[in-house]
């Protein structure tokens, strides 16, 4: 191409500016000729290549837009090539328009390494099956390369060698430690959150302190995005992540069950012990049919122990209300399709306080979907609030209007009378 451009110089050989100008306008529009077949005619050629192949990789590379930011170096490296043919520049003028090229040149460059981190991320992401993201990576991939193109300009346009202005970037480590201190130490939380699989892509968190509640949807170097479950976007720094504690739910996920863990409060003076006719009503119960007969038959073994000191019923052990409730409550959940009876179950009691005798019910739904659960913790309590009358239980709670509306306007008893 040199060859080619020079011949202006023998056809304008008297003339040295018009010899000058015409070399220009000539290497300017072989530049524009060269810079149209890269943006216009070399990217169709591609993208049908691409649309015939089956392969994906490629695919990713065109949208990222690789081709695109690459094909900006050819009219540069063209100009830059023949620059030498326009023999009326001042040396200075050549000097300076190679720099300005070369840190063009650089630019581009970085650009296109930086779209082909983007499109690399990609890739992983449509190939990733255990949701590990790369993506804080690829960025600190991309600051390291726009980090060494800074570089590159700066000794290029002070003629310097890169080598030099890297060994003085020891000098300034402080004050690049106090700039990038967030990208440190997000780069480290990274590298622990993806060495220990503590996060990923899809993961239900909660993170009271920063009000996040919800799926995990971006984990980028310096940021993770949740979105809450009222729709709202919440961005927490990484290195949060690792200072601080967080819930991860996906322990829940992966077993299949969610557990419910839930009391009722009962009232206290309404337990007491069964009676003979109380026994023989709720032996009509097909849950506690079992349950009983294998009390009363406890029960009696022990009391004939007694002797004389059975005849006092105080001395003896007899069947309650609550206790027969209880044993309902867990014959009930492990008849119950919706509960996983593989893991943990069971009806405890816990210590009672001034609202009542907790009895709290521990179990896991079949499902891990919210609604799903919800609903079956509802049906499960539903019928529990509705089947302790039978045991003649009552449950505790707070006067309302209409109990102190009750009291007021029941008659009072007259004077003298009981």
């Amino acid at each position: 191409m040199p060859d080619f451009l020079s011949d202006f110089n023998h056809i304008f050989a008297g003339n040295a500016a018009a010899q000058s100008w015409m070399v220009l306008v000539g290497l300017l529009l072989l530049a524009l000729l060269v810079g149209w077949l890269s943006h216009k005619l070399l990217p169709r050629i591609v993208h049908r290549m691409v649309e015939a192949t089956t392969t994906h990789w490629d695919d990713a590379l065109i949208a990222r837009g690789v081709l695109r930011q690459v094909s900006h170096l050819a009219p540069v490296i063209v100009v830059y090539i023949g620059i030498d043919a326009i023999a009326a520049l001042p040396d200075d003028a050549v000097d300076m328009l190679r720099k300005v090229l070369i840190v063009l040149i650089v630019f581009f460059v970085a650009r296109g390494l930086s779209r082909f981190l983007s499109a690399a991320n990609d890739i992983y992401e449509r190939h990733d099956t255990n949701g590990r993201p790369i993506k804080g990576y690829m960025q600190l991939g991309k600051l390291l390369v726009f980090l060494l193109a800074a570089i590159l300009v700066v000794a290029v346009l002070i003629g310097r060698s890169p080598l030099l202005l890297l060994s003085g970037l020891g000098a300034l480590g402080a004050v690049l430690m106090l700039v990038f201190k967030d990208t440190i130490l997000s780069l480290v939380a990274s590298v622990q959150i993806a060495s220990n699989d503590l996060l990923r892509v899809g993961d239900w968190i909660t993170m009271p302190s920063l009000g996040v509640d919800g799926d995990v949807v971006d984990i980028a170097l310096n940021t993770v995005r949740v979105q809450n479950f009222d729709k709202t976007i919440v961005t927490v720094p990484t290195y949060r992540l690792v200072s601080e504690s967080f819930t991860n739910w996906r322990g829940m996920s992966d077993s299949g069950g969610r557990r419910i863990k839930r009391a009722l409060y009962i009232d206290q003076t309404s337990v007491e012990f069964l009676d003979e006719d109380d026994r023989a009503r709720l032996s009509a119960f097909a849950l506690l049919d079992k349950y009983l007969h294998h009390k009363h038959e406890e029960l009696q073994d022990w009391n004939r122990k007694l002797a004389d000191a059975a005849r006092q019923p105080v001395n003896t052990r007899r069947l309650t209300n609550l206790g027969s409730f209880r044993a309902y409550v867990t014959a009930y959940l492990h008849a119950n399709a919706m509960v996983n009876s593989d893991k943990t179950l069971m009806v405890r009691q816990l210590a009672p306080g001034p609202t009542g005798l907790p009895l709290e019910v521990y179990c896991f739904a079949d499902t891990t979907a919210w609604a799903d659960y919800e609903a079956i913790q509802a049906d499960l309590f539903d019928h529990l609030l509705s089947i302790l009358p039978e045991f003649r239980l009552r449950l505790f709670q707070q006067p309302t209007g209409a109990d102190l509306a009750g009291a007021v306007a029941r008659p009072r008893p007259e004077k003298g009378s009981e």
